[in-house]
């Protein structure tokens, strides 16, 4: 049976094991998360209720961390807290918990005989602000007791008392401002409670899946002193506190709450685009709330996406491969075209950056397909919009600038062979997908020319054909055409594995001509599934009948076919040891779009093939309350029970399957856009009866 993923229960509540890995999670647009455990306890370095983007979307720093809660009833203390420590947990308010619910916003039960107690939060879009409200919901009156615990340190440096030393706080009757040392952000909480000064260090917090993980695993956390308040039952307000970068007041809780409630996505009618979605379609409305999450702010005027809670930044490559799904199919138009040109702006050489590193150093350009996804991307922009102005403005010049640099070469060996096919690749680089490295050496380094690599090569030169006629520049676009036809002839020349019936993942291995790597891997969809396919399409089929049967699990697939020696059942060990399975054979539920693309078009586009494809998503349904509440892992192990890991929210892994689900199941994306639309024309009572 499917659990609801907004609900849990008091029975998975109080499972003290299974609670350490089942996360709840808030954004604010700009780079800005809430996230913990269902029951309150730490686990992870980046579990908090305020983690602030300073600089967003990125410099993010674990501010308010937690609030440690006590009710006193009939002169007895309960706690509501849940804390692990080196040799125990304590206290065990996980006991007394009645139940979580994850939408419009994160809301905990707890019970203590006939009292019933609430606990709500929010973040503030726009800002690095978190209100908690505790209320009476059952009982006449109690006596709560809230210990603030915070820090100022970047989200990826657990800390110490004696790294940090205590703040300066500053109090007066109903707002804490804490002052740490050096370059610490400092941060504001308001409060409608009674204030007692009484400072003190809580030591050594065990986060359990940081020490799973091989990291160091312990932090100590700044407590000012307890805020104290009578509860009472229908009091609107009961005790509330509000976290911030700003000096916000308690008094706003209500208005933000309300608003939180009215952010939840529609799903049954027009999501911006123009047509009418389906409400029977269970994935639709968490997938599209799941979306929301990743789209942030980058700089006043632009926008970016984060590539996955809670420790990505901005990456390049799924960026692009996400911007379909999280922003053209909830119809994000806008945001859409302040990511295009935000990246457009860091073009240099032909490359566009792999990712934005967390201390706000330069962007690192090492991906030899970003570039390549981002005119993808630019042309369903134009698919799903008509908006060819925009493209013409201010990303036309950059997609011509990013062919001319691969055709005659850019860094890393990128650069256009005499069999008109993309190479690409050095020692010690990893520049498509597959990038995990160990001790500076590549695991997959796939040095030579990718299959996935080649098949968006060829796309981007049909889309640049394609935007050169528009732009009535015939010169260049008989020579993208041309290039084309020479790529694809290549392709289909030096791709082909006759004996495995499917595609070499990588030729010229190593640069050594006719060198081929015939590992079974998920690449080589991206020849099916792109709008402009590269493989002949008699081949189609028994492609993806080859993902299919070796490939494909109920969470993605997996990344080596476990025929292969090299292939890695678990993801699982330390850091050296996930990272050599990460593409030998670990689950990437990105990849269920171009399979779904890929497996709907080799099937002609038939009723049986799309409901055949919406059984391939089934299992998300199931993931969707087993780790991230509402979200859709990073990755998975490749062998049953498919136990998800890496970050429990993913931008790619949430926007390929939505966008699958309306392209090619549900058929009711791309709508027509404007510019392709036909008038309405009504001339005669017979007219009026047909639709145009």
């Amino acid at each position: 049976m499917t659990q609801d993923y907004n609900f849990v229960d008091r029975r998975r509540c109080q499972d003290l094991e299974g609670g350490r890995y089942l996360e709840w999670l808030v954004t604010n647009g700009r780079g800005g998360f809430g996230m913990g455990t269902v029951h309150q306890m730490l686990t992870r370095r980046y579990h908090g209720l305020l983690v602030a983007a300073v600089d967003p979307p990125v410099q993010r720093f674990v501010l308010l961390a937690k609030l440690e809660a006590t009710v006193t009833l009939d002169g007895l203390t309960y706690e509501l807290a849940t804390n692990d420590y080196h040799e125990a947990v304590h206290p065990n308010g996980y006991k007394r918990l009645e139940s979580f619910t994850a939408q419009p916003y994160p809301t905990w039960r707890w019970r203590t005989g006939d009292v019933l107690v609430e606990q709500t939060l929010c973040m503030v879009e726009g800002e690095d602000t978190t209100f908690v409200r505790y209320r009476l919901i059952e009982g006449e009156r109690v006596m709560m007791t809230v210990r603030p615990l915070g820090t100022s340190r970047h989200f990826h440096h657990l800390t110490h008392y004696q790294d940090m030393g205590p703040p300066n706080v500053e109090s007066n009757e109903s707002l804490l401002a804490f002052h740490w040392r050096g370059d610490r952000p400092s941060w504001y909480l308001s409060h409608n409670g009674h204030f007692t000064q009484r400072s003190d260090w809580y030591y050594r917090y065990e986060l359990a899946l940081e020490r799973e993980r091989g990291y160091d695993a312990s932090q100590d956390l700044f407590m000012p002193g307890p805020v104290t308040a009578t509860l009472e039952r229908g009091d609107p307000h009961g005790l509330v506190f509000a976290a911030s970068t700003e000096q916000r007041s308690w008094q706003d809780h209500a208005s933000v709450f309300a608003a939180a409630s009215r952010g939840a996505p529609s799903v049954s009618g027009d999501q911006g685009t123009g047509v009418e979605v389906s409400t029977n379609e269970p994935l639709l409305e968490p997938l599209l709330r799941a979306a929301s999450h990743f789209i942030v702010r980058r700089r006043e005027d632009l926008n970016t996406v984060i590539a996955g809670y809670p420790w990505f930044g901005d990456w390049g490559r799924d960026t692009f491969v996400s911007l379909p799904g999280l922003c053209l199919v909830p119809g994000r138009f806008e945001e859409a075209r302040k990511i295009i040109q935000a990246f457009a702006t860091y073009a240099n050489q032909g490359m566009l950056p792999n990712r934005f590193p967390p201390y706000g150093e330069e962007p690192v350009y090492d991906t030899a397909d970003a570039a390549l996804w981002f005119i993808h991307s630019t042309d369903r922009y134009v698919a799903y919009t008509g908006d060819w102005s925009f493209i013409a403005e201010h990303v036309y010049a950059v997609i011509m600038s990013i062919l001319e640099a691969h055709e005659h070469g850019s860094r890393y060996g990128i650069k256009v062979d005499g069999d008109g096919l993309l190479a690409a690749g050095e020692p010690g680089f990893a520049l498509t997908w597959m990038d995990a490295r160990v001790s500076g050496r590549a695991i997959t380094p796939r040095i030579g020319k990718p299959v996935d690599v080649n098949a968006l090569w060829y796309n981007a030169l049909r889309i640049g054909a394609e935007f050169s006629k528009r732009s009535q520049d015939s010169k260049r676009a008989q020579h993208w055409t041309e290039l084309a036809d020479r790529a694809q002839e290549g392709f289909n020349a030096r791709f082909w594995n006759e004996e495995k019936r499917c595609l070499y993942d990588v030729v010229d291995v190593d640069g050594q001509s006719g060198q081929d790597d015939a590992a079974i891997r998920p690449n080589q969809l991206l020849a099916v599934s792109l709008t402009q396919p590269v493989l002949d399409e008699s081949k189609w089929k028994s492609v993806v009948e080859v993902c299919e049967q070796q490939l494909w699990t109920p969470l993605g697939l997996r990344t080596l076919s476990p025929n292969d020696s090299e292939y890695r059942p678990r993801y699982e060990g330390d850091v050296s040891d996930r990272d050599q399975a990460y593409h030998q054979g670990t689950v990437w539920p990105w990849l269920l779009g171009p399979f779904v693309t890929g497996y709907v078009r080799a099937f002609g586009e038939s009723e049986t093939a799309k409901t055949r494809a919406r059984a391939f998503l089934e299992g998300l349904r199931s993931h969707l309350s087993e780790a991230g509440l509402g979200g859709v892992s990073e990755v998975a192990d490749g062998e049953p029970p498919h136990t998800p890991g890496g970050c429990p929210w993913q931008a790619w892994s949430v926007a390929e399957p939505l966008r699958v689900l309306c392209e090619n199941i549900l058929s009711t994306h791309p709508p027509i856009p404007r510019e392709k639309q036909v008038p309405e024309r009504v001339t005669t009572a017979d007219d009026a009866n047909r639709v145009p």
